[in-house]
């Protein structure tokens, strides 16, 4: 488990404004960890999770996108039935909320990433190292 900074972007909603975020990225050699994007009418809000925050941050100020980084934690876990309501439980016994997650399922031993966005980071650190 690890914090990690997590950005967050407005875009168009529209073709292409997605890829002409990631091939500025690409062309600054900045990797992609973990996404997620939710729509509405006229926009797209993107999280993201990437290897060099500092330098995605300042590519998308040049470019005129406003950014919002927050804190929030990176869990490895194993891709097994019953792992991710351990920790929901966990968590839930501690009353610390999950705002929101997203993550990915890979195979063998902590092999999914979980990112989660919680309302108190120091607690949920504590609860899920004990």
């Amino acid at each position: 488990m690890a914090v990690v900074k997590q950005l967050s972007v407005f875009l168009a909603n529209k073709p292409g404004a997605l890829a002409r975020l990631y091939h500025s990225f690409a062309r600054a050699k900045v990797n992609l960890i973990a996404i997620t994007v939710s729509d509405t009418v006229d926009h797209a809000v993107v999280r993201m999770v990437v290897d060099d925050p500092e330098r995605a941050e300042a590519l998308l100020e040049q470019h005129g996108v406003l950014v919002v980084d927050n804190d929030v934690l990176a869990i490895r876990l194993t891709n097994k039935p019953g792992a991710l309501a351990q920790l929901a439980e966990k968590l839930a016994n501690a009353k610390v909320n999950i705002e929101y997650a997203y993550g990915t399922a890979g195979t063998g031993k902590n092999s999914s990433l979980l990112i989660l966005r919680v309302n108190n980071l120091a607690k949920a650190r504590k609860v899920l190292k004990a």
